[in-house]
């Protein structure tokens, strides 16, 4: 269940801001560095949370789910017009785990 986990890196990338076709040329270090820094700091929560599902037994379901719906509430105070990236990214997988886990249909 590890590759439920790991995250790659280049999915990561469809967070960057797409406000304008140069968004990354105006950008300027600082801004490139925070970025990354946040993107990390996705990507470690959402790892967070799916490892807790995945190895808490006694995690019930409403729990799991309120988890999951934290950690997308989290991750759109992070980037707030990224909800659709969100949803393409990370939505399939904590789906899948929810799934799995509970064997939910």
């Amino acid at each position: 269940m590890s590759h439920l986990v790991s995250q790659p890196t280049a999915q990561l990338e469809n967070l960057t801001p797409i406000a304008a076709p140069d968004s990354s040329e105006t950008q300027t270090p600082e801004e490139r560095a925070e970025e990354s820094r946040r993107i990390r700091r996705l990507q470690l929560m959402i790892n967070m949370v799916m490892q807790v599902i995945q190895q808490d037994h006694s995690l019930p379901v409403e729990q799991a789910s309120e988890m999951v719906a934290d950690a997308r509430r989290a991750a759109l105070v992070m980037f707030p017009d990224k909800a659709l990236a969100f949803d393409l990214i990370f939505w399939p997988r904590l789906q899948r785990l929810m799934r799995e886990r509970y064997r939910m249909q």
